[in-house]
């Protein structure tokens, strides 16, 4: 399981570093994959990232790191770089987004599982109910390019991915009377590849509908390569990233109503 983690965001500089209510973005990140993993066999977790300082950060949290070069431009890239430093090239690669610390219970056993069924690629979505769909579209107000949703087909392929609300919902007010939850999917941050898949990914330029919406896995399926979506349960915590400073203040506000959910 590799968590990148790159000191360049233009949005966020030194992201990782950032403090959430007194700990770290990839120190909370860390604390969240090592308890997710714990206790199966075979699994691996380390950090890549082209930064001594984060490097070091994350060695400093008990978790080993692998430095990546700062030209790979994917966090899904340097997942493949540090999978492949490994003294033996992983089966699996599980890249856990360094900027997703609050993911939902069951998560990572969900995408392994699919994997292990037959999944080239795999990633976790989460139906929206109207309240966190109503949720979701305040905060775009304020932070259009935080948050990502899934459109998918009924046996879980994904149609696209969006940071726009995907799909447009007509006749919505009797939707709303007729089902607690909405048609939209939000997508959280981690994905699980083979090895082949993920190979195929990086020998690709990016496309111009992942540089149009920021988001890789849309070169996925430009390529026709098919990702299984796993519908897992919410969690306490809105798992969308952490973009903005409008974040990390969103999340210091749930912590303080909540507690906190990282493990110690």
């Amino acid at each position: 399981m590799v968590i990148p983690a790159r000191a360049g965001s233009s949005r966020l500089p030194r992201k990782p570093l950032r403090l959430i209510a007194g700990r770290t973005l990839l120190h909370r990140t860390i604390a969240m994959a090592r308890a997710a993993i714990g206790g199966l066999p075979d699994t691996e977790l380390v950090v890549a990232t082209d930064d001594q300082e984060i490097a070091d950060h994350a060695r400093a949290a008990g978790c080993d790191a692998a430095m990546t070069a700062s030209a790979v431009a994917t966090g899904s890239g340097r997942a493949l770089a540090a999978a492949l430093q490994r003294p033996t090239p992983p089966r699996f690669v599980v890249n856990l987004q360094g900027d997703s610390p609050f993911q939902p219970q069951g998560a990572l056993r969900a995408v392994l599982a699919a994997l292990q069924s037959g999944a080239e690629v795999a990633t976790p979505v989460i139906a929206l109910d109207w309240y966190a769909l109503d949720a979701l579209r305040d905060h775009k107000r304020r932070s259009p390019f935080s948050g990502t949703t899934c459109a998918r087909a009924p046996d879980g392929r994904a149609l696209w991915f969006s940071k726009t609300i995907i799909p447009a919902i007509r006749n919505e007010d009797a939707l709303r009377a007729s089902r607690p939850l909405s048609p939209v999917w939000r997508h959280v941050g981690l994905y699980g590849f083979t090895l082949d898949a993920l190979k195929r990914f990086e020998e690709t330029p990016p496309t111009a509908l992942e540089n149009l919406e920021g988001l890789e896995q849309l070169r996925l399926i430009e390529l026709g390569i098919p990702i299984t979506t796993v519908a897992i349960d919410p969690p306490l915590f809105d798992s969308s990233g952490i973009d903005t400073q409008a974040d990390i203040e969103r999340v210091e506000a749930l912590i303080a109503t909540h507690g906190d959910p990282t493990p110690i």
